[in-house]
């Protein structure tokens, strides 16, 4: 039997027919074709008996992380729905005491950290002045520099030089986490824990068409498929 994926679709409810979810398609065709199963599981009551259920949660990219200070007037955000987050922190809390394995994806690395203790640049213009562009349009990129030993190297084995980038947001300090890749400004795109398979990445692999999709999604599903009995 295929390991069951949980993926939470992104919640919008600002859509002119009312309250809607979403979620790239390619997210599911690269789970499914590592070889899980994905669920998607929009917010609901009790994600604790979800996760019991699952092998594995996979957190996809989702809406922003609103500040508690003010920003200019200039810098806008898209805040994820607070439902949405309630349910998503909870499922990643009941994820990682059930030590269940666990990939986050741009917002959902950003969870990660802020569930490890760390912190946020919430407007990488604004907060990080001197780095690079990290907002890219369709097929833009930034150089990758991956910490050697960690989980991530292990995985790419040298496969990912460069990323795909379209965010304003990340991790400012890991928290209990680490970081495991940077671009070369020093911005933290990827960060990990030491327990089971716990790993974030701020770029988007499922729309990466190279080795390091296959590799970065065949290590996650592996790690999830031990759990089926």
């Amino acid at each position: 039997m295929r390991p069951l994926i949980g993926i939470p679709p992104r919640l919008s409810e600002r859509g002119q027919g009312g309250a809607a979810y979403r979620i790239g398609a390619a997210l599911v065709a690269a789970v499914e074709q590592a070889g899980g199963a994905a669920l998607l599981l929009p917010a609901q009551r009790d994600p604790e008996a979800l996760a019991a259920r699952l092998d594995g949660v996979l957190l996809p990219g989702g809406g922003d992380f609103l500040p508690q200070r003010a920003y200019p007037d200039a810098v806008e955000f898209d805040p994820v729905a607070p439902r949405q987050l309630a349910f998503d922190r909870s499922l990643l809390a009941a994820a990682l005491e059930r030590r269940l394995p666990l990939l986050g994806i741009c917002y959902g690395m950003q969870l990660l950290a802020l569930h490890s203790g760390g912190s946020l640049h919430y407007d990488l213009p604004t907060d990080v002045p001197q780095a690079s562009p990290h907002r890219l349009g369709a097929g833009g990129r930034h150089g990758l520099e991956v910490q050697p030993g960690s989980r991530l190297a292990q995985i790419l084995d040298g496969a990912c030089a460069s990323v795909n980038s379209r965010h304003h947001q990340a991790v400012a300090d890991p928290g209990q986490a680490r970081a495991s890749a940077r671009a070369p400004d020093g911005v933290i795109e990827a960060i990990e824990l030491d327990q089971g398979f716990a790993l974030g990445v701020q770029w988007h692999p499922e729309d990466m068409q190279d080795a390091s999709r296959e590799r970065l999604f065949g290590a996650f599903v592996a790690a999830c498929s031990p759990r089926r009995v």
